[in-house]
């Protein structure tokens, strides 16, 4: 199926990796291929010391141009300590 929205999970990683200097990107397509619905995990020691929706506001101003196309962002967002506390 072809990306709709013209978003692709690659451009939403590099965007975060080089934007917020992310350890660990893993986005998820969930919309079948179409571009319409990610969610992701975001690493990043950007995030120390801010709230949930303080870091969820830092993504989204990351993503300001992709937000808007899609349908569905769910992004779960770390830092290094938090992620390695999961075992993941």
């Amino acid at each position: 199926m072809a990306d709709t929205s013209g978003v692709t999970a690659e451009l939403l990683q590099k965007k975060l990796e080089d934007e917020l200097e992310a350890k660990t990107v893993k986005i998820e397509d969930l919309s079948g291929g179409c571009g319409q619905a990610f969610q992701a995990v975001i690493v990043s020691d950007k995030f120390a010391g801010k709230n949930l929706l303080a870091r969820h506001r830092l993504v989204n101003a990351v993503l300001k141009e992709e937000i808007p196309k899609i349908h569905a962002w769910t992004p779960k967002c770390y830092t290094t300590e938090q992620y390695e506390a999961l075992g993941e």
